[in-house]
């Protein structure tokens, strides 16, 4: 990098195809590392370390839990931060290693006592989560950074998402893979660790050299002004915005419901397939890369449908063929191997509406936010669906791996063979992979219906902004 990007001009608000291929690879590495985590972590805790499931559900209760309060403060500094590079740039470079190291530190075992195991990886649970927002958060950022166009914006985004869902496809093929070639387990764990590290570093440095010099070029021509710059709201005042507004409260109900259900489902699966179905430990990766690939093709479909039939209809199928492939879950037994990945396949379809469909119904209680108060104030109601949805998150980690404890679920012991369970602790499988996730999806049917932004309403809200607009002009 050098200053002599900042005598770039920029000939429009569009961005060019490399631009914005860059910026979505920037993605990647986060999405890698955190499907890895939903997927292998707690497994890896209970079987791998030797960690009760109790304690191992109380260590990603107290990371995620950390995770959702560094939001705030990496948003704060790296809002203030001031460099050569700009404001952003500092923390994904500098913030890239450390990332790459401290994930690779959680697939290590340290020859320590339980406890001295849960106080190690509280710690690294801790780190690696303020190095993943250091890098994730000003990331996001980058958006308004490179362009001011609505449009691009949400082109933009589109490339973002693409290569998140690739990641989290690539993690879990990267799984299958080293899962069926390492035949220890132990090492099966620090393998993929080390592999997704390599992986997930090196697209962060893509991203900043394939932006910078569009950043550069916007930023030397914004002309720091206070409608051209985000006002720093308090806490106080940023809790009152977000739930004052109805519509809002539904959409987090939605987005946490749907949500809970794919990341319970996820921490669950490999205890599912293993022990309640009999299958060998390399086939649970292979399982949910049935569900994710298939969520990834469905979104393209339930796409085009919600643009026919609207966003609520959208939720109310793909959730409806979810719901069932969790009731058939529910009386699956071991053998019934082929129909266990049919109902990976129908339960992909509702995974993909979980992305879809909060996410597209946001965008539309900004607006009515921006109706009510001529004030568009994205970033208030964006940090609160992420604060939300790790809290939530590390509540159901938390209760998953209390009900393995409670039910007497024996752990692996490496290089032993792996234990019988009790009837108790297949239960217990059983109900957290099944019922659980069908009782949240219910609760997200119900707030769905009462969601009061229909196509038509939306439509309203857009023809009164217009109005507003013209009138603004005269």
């Amino acid at each position: 990098m050098t200053t002599d990007l900042s005598q770039i001009e920029p000939e429009s608000e569009k961005l060019s195809f490399l631009t914005k291929l860059a910026y979505g690879a920037g993605d990647m590495g986060p999405a890698i590392t955190a499907n890895v985590l939903v997927f292998f972590l707690l497994p890896f805790f209970t079987d791998v370390a030797g960690i009760s499931a109790g304690l191992a559900g109380s260590i990603l209760m107290v990371s995620k839990i950390s995770d959702a309060l560094n939001d705030p403060v990496v948003g704060f500094l790296s809002d203030r931060t001031r460099h050569p590079w700009g404001r952003r740039y500092p923390w994904i470079v500098f913030g890239g290693i450390p990332f790459g190291i401290i994930f690779c530190l959680q697939w290590v075992v340290p020859g320590f006592s339980e406890w001295g195991l849960f106080c190690y990886y509280v710690a690294i649970g801790v780190l690696f989560n303020i190095a993943y927002t250091a890098v994730s958060l000003p990331y996001t950022a980058l958006t308004p950074e490179l362009t001011k166009d609505y449009n691009e914006r949400t082109n933009l985004n589109s490339f973002r998402f693409a290569f998140s869902i690739g990641g989290s496809i690539l993690s879990l093929v990267l799984a299958t893979f080293i899962f069926s070639q390492v035949q220890d387990t132990g090492q099966r764990y620090l393998v993929l660790g080390i592999v997704c590290t390599v992986i997930s570093v090196l697209p962060l440095h893509l991203c900043v050299w394939g932006t910078r010099k569009r950043v550069a070029a916007v930023q030397r021509l914004r002309v720091e002004d206070p409608e051209d710059s985000e006002a720093s709201l308090s806490l106080p005042e940023q809790l009152r915005v977000a739930f004052s507004n109805r519509p809002f409260l539904f959409v987090i109900g939605i987005y946490l419901c749907s949500w809970l259900a794919v990341q319970v489902i996820g921490s669950v699966m490999k205890y599912f397939v293993v022990d309640l179905m009999g299958l060998e430990p390399q086939i649970f990766p292979q399982v949910a890369l049935t569900v994710q690939g298939t969520a990834f093709l469905m979104l393209f479909v339930w796409t085009r449908v919600s643009d026919r039939f609207g966003k609520k209809a959208v939720y109310y199928m793909g959730t409806a063929l979810w719901l069932i492939a969790q009731i058939i879950l529910l009386y699956l037994q071991p053998g019934q191997v082929g129909l266990m990945y049919f109902l990976a396949v129908i339960a992909g379809c509702g995974v993909a509406v979980a992305y879809l469909v909060p996410w597209s119904m946001l965008p539309d209680v900004i607006d009515l936010d921006e109706l009510r108060t001529a004030q568009r104030r994205e970033g208030v109601f964006y940090a609160f669906m992420v604060l939300l949805q790790k809290l939530g998150l590390a509540i159901g980690l938390f209760l998953v791996g209390q009900a393995l404890d409670w039910s007497g679920y024996i752990e692996t012991v490496a290089g032993e063979p792996i234990p019988v369970q009790p009837d108790s602790a297949l239960l217990a499988i059983r109900l957290s992979v099944a019922v659980l996730p069908a009782i949240c999806l219910l609760g997200g049917i119900v707030l769905a219906y009462f969601y009061p932004i229909t196509r038509e309403v939306h439509a309203d809200i857009l023809l009164q902004l217009r109005e507003r607009q013209q009138q603004d002009d005269l």
